[in-house]
C-alpha cells in the first residue's frame, strides 16, 4: 500500500512523526536536540543515551524518552533496528528529565505502525487515538535500575566519569576521595545530595550498566561480569535478575516479537 502524501499545509495537524534506521555497531550519534520529544527506541542491540542530567541504557524491550529541546547523545552497542517518535510538545507530559521506560508489547504495536504511517495526523479519528495511546503508554514509571544521574558540581562529575570508565577499578570510598584531593565524607555526601542516591549505590548502578552494554557487544556473561567489575558471574546475574526478572542469557534470546523468555 503506497503512503499518503503530505505538504507543509498538514504539518500543523501532526502529533507524532516516526522513522527508522538501521544503525552498526559502535555508531554514535553527536549530541543534539529536537523541539519536540523523541522515544528512542531499537528493537535490537543496547543503547546508550548521554544528557547533561545522566546517562541512561536500554536493552530491547525499553526505550529512552528525550525531552523537548534536551541535548542527548547516542550509541548503539551490537546492530540497532532503530524505531523512534517524536511527540507533539504537550502529548506525552512525562517532565523534562530523560528516563527509560518500558515497551509494553501494546506500545511496541503502535510504534512499529507509527514508522509504517511515517505521521499520526489529529485529523484522522483512528490515528489521533493511536496518538493517545501510545502518550497513555509511556506513562508507565521509568526504570531507575537502567539510570545513572550524573553529579552537577565540576569536582564531582569528574569523579564520576572516572567511576563510569572503570567502575570496578578504583579501590573503596577512601581511597577515591584521597585520589581526587577530597574527604571521604564531603564525597560520599556529595554524591547523595547531586544525584539523588549514594556513592556505593551509584557504583553498583554503574557496574551494571557497564556489564549490560558488554551483554549487547555479544559478550558472554562471565566476561561481561568481569569487565564490569563483579567479582563473580553469579553476581552479576543476581543483579541482573533483579532488574529484569530473567537471565541475561534467557532476555537476550528474546524472539522477532520482542518477548524475551522468562518476562
Amino acid at each position: 500500500m503506497s503512503r499518503i502524501r503530505h505538504t507543509a499545509a498538514d504539518e500543523p495537524h501532526f502529533l507524532v512523526r516516526a522513522l527508522s534506521a538501521e544503525y552498526r555497531d559502535g555508531v554514535a550519534l553527536a549530541p543534539h536536540a529536537h523541539p519536540w520529544g523523541q522515544l528512542i527506541y531499537s528493537i535490537t542491540g543496547v543503547m546508550t543515551v548521554w544528557t547533561e542530567q545522566g546517562t541512561w541504557v536500554a536493552p530491547p524491550q525499553w526505550a529512552v524518552w528525550a525531552p523537548a529541546g534536551v541535548s542527548h547523545a547516542i550509541r548503539f552497542t551490537g546492530r540497532a533496528s532503530l524505531r523512534t517518535l517524536y511527540l507533539r510538545p504537550g502529548l506525552a507530559r512525562l517532565g523534562e528529565t530523560s528516563a527509560v521506560v518500558p515497551v509494553t508489547p501494546l506500545l511496541r504495536e503502535l510504534v512499529l505502525r507509527a514508522v509504517t504511517l511515517q505521521f499520526l495526523d489529529e485529523r484522522d479519528r483512528r490515528q489521533a487515538a493511536m496518538a493517545e495511546l501510545i502518550a497513555a503508554e509511556l506513562r508507565t514509571p521509568p526504570a531507575a535500575a537502567l539510570a545513572l544521574p550524573m553529579p552537577r558540581s565540576a569536582a564531582l562529575r569528574r569523579v564520576a566519569e572516572c567511576l563510569a570508565g572503570a567502575p570496578g577499578e578504583l579501590g573503596g570510598h577512601a581511597e577515591l576521595a584521597r585520589r581526587f584531593g577530597m574527604g571521604m565524607r564531603t564525597l560520599e555526601r556529595g554524591f547523595a545530595a547531586e544525584t539523588g542516591i549514594s556513592l556505593g549505590r551509584w557504583r553498583r548502578q554503574a557496574r551494571f550498566l557497564r556489564g549490560l552494554r558488554s551483554l549487547g557487544e555479544g559478550a558472554a556473561v562471565k566476561q561481561a561480569a568481569l569487565e564490569a567489575g563483579y567479582e563473580s558471574a553469579s553476581a552479576f546475574i543476581a543483579a541482573f535478575r533483579a532488574a529484569f526478572q530473567t537471565t541475561p542469557g534467557q532476555y537476550f534470546q528474546a524472539g522477532p516479537d520482542g518477548t524475551a523468555a522468562g518476562r
